[in-house]
């Protein structure tokens, strides 16, 4: 049995999500044993003055929902952390502005959610306590984990202590294309210290949300450039896509958003209905679809599907690993005053 297997047993097994179980199980990796080394839970209220840090998050995360009635913040917050965690590691890169900063490639276009971070940083920057103390990374992390828990999807512990990077480069942005095939997004989840558990249950996030139709084009018409759809959809899905996202056939011509998981829609709730579209043939993104055709990969999409719960609890595990992924810590980076510029 492969080692992802035997990690998803022993996930499965699982009743409760505890800080202690997840401190032990991140240490599977030695990204994650060096990210433990560095940061720590409740970081600033055992090590600092802004000792309700968190608590402040979660209050902003929770008054800008219901006095925004902004459902779509979880989904913009996920993307926001993936973009900033895959590029050069969870330091706050996404947030920094410039005419070639990381948020002004073309893989991050329709990014969201600054509006959110930029919110809670000013709050916290506002309080006598808390003034340069908590970065623009953690806030980052602490907001997504706590709107996507209100959206349905698990409270996981979040390790705290991360600093500010420096360098925001367009050029730097690696982020892969959504109709790339399952060996090659393992790949590059190796590359960053993952693995193919966390690949798929990553790819969850996809349970929310929506995505422009240029994502999915070459799926409905060019399939792999044969001038034909992608055989594994499902036919009367792809009927229903090709009205939603009409061929591009002129300059100028419009780029409809369409939902990741029809299935949660305008409600953008966390559920596993994602992993259910899998095995059905009616995921919207090609590397959705693309979970099918690996040993691994299909298992797990198997187990998802059936059972909400260890969904779940993987998630919560996998969102803990990734934020872990190439941290500043200590006297490294900065805490930026505003998260999108440096400190002068």
């Amino acid at each position: 049995m492969s080692r992802e297997r035997c990690i998803l047993l022993s996930l499965l097994a699982l009743a409760v999500l505890v800080p202690i179980m997840v401190t032990v199980t991140v240490t599977v990796e030695a990204t994650d044993v060096m990210a433990r080394r560095n940061l720590k839970w409740h970081y600033y209220r055992l090590n600092t003055t802004c000792k309700y840090a968190e608590v402040y998050v979660r209050s902003q995360v929770e008054l800008y929902m219901k006095q925004q009635n902004d459902t779509t913040i979880a989904p913009k917050l996920l993307r926001l952390l993936y973009s900033d965690c895959f590029v050069n590691g969870c330091d706050g890169s996404i947030l920094l502005d410039g005419l070639n900063s990381e948020k002004t490639a073309p893989q991050n276009r329709g990014l969201g959610g600054f509006a959110l971070i930029d919110k809670i940083k000013t709050v916290l920057e506002n309080r006598k306590e808390c003034k340069g103390v908590v970065s623009c990374a953690d806030i980052l992390n602490l907001a997504t984990r706590d709107a996507v828990h209100l959206a349905g999807a698990p409270s996981y512990p979040v390790l705290t202590g991360r600093r500010d990077g420096f360098e925001s480069k367009a050029a730097s942005v690696d982020l892969p294309s959504p109709s790339i095939s399952w060996e090659a997004a393992l790949a590059y989840f190796e590359s960053k210290g993952l693995d193919v558990l966390d690949l798929t249950t990553l790819l969850g996030a996809h349970s929310t949300g929506r995505t422009h139709c240029s994502f999915i084009e070459d799926r409905l018409y060019n399939f792999n450039g044969t001038n034909k759809p992608d055989p594994n959809m499902n036919t009367s899905f792809l009927a229903e896509m090709r009205k939603k996202c009409p061929k591009r056939t002129k300059k100028g011509q419009g780029d409809p958003l369409v939902y990741l998981n029809p299935e949660s829609g305008s409600s953008y709730r966390f559920t596993n209905s994602y992993y259910s579209r899998i095995l059905s043939h009616t995921a919207v993104l090609g590397v959705d679809q693309q979970l099918l055709f690996g040993n691994d990969t299909e298992q797990i999409t198997e187990e998802f599907a059936a059972n909400f719960e260890d969904f779940r609890r993987s998630f919560a595990l996998s969102m803990s690993r990734m934020g872990n992924i190439q941290v500043l810590t200590g006297s490294q980076g900065e805490i930026r005053m505003n998260c999108h510029v440096r400190n002068s």
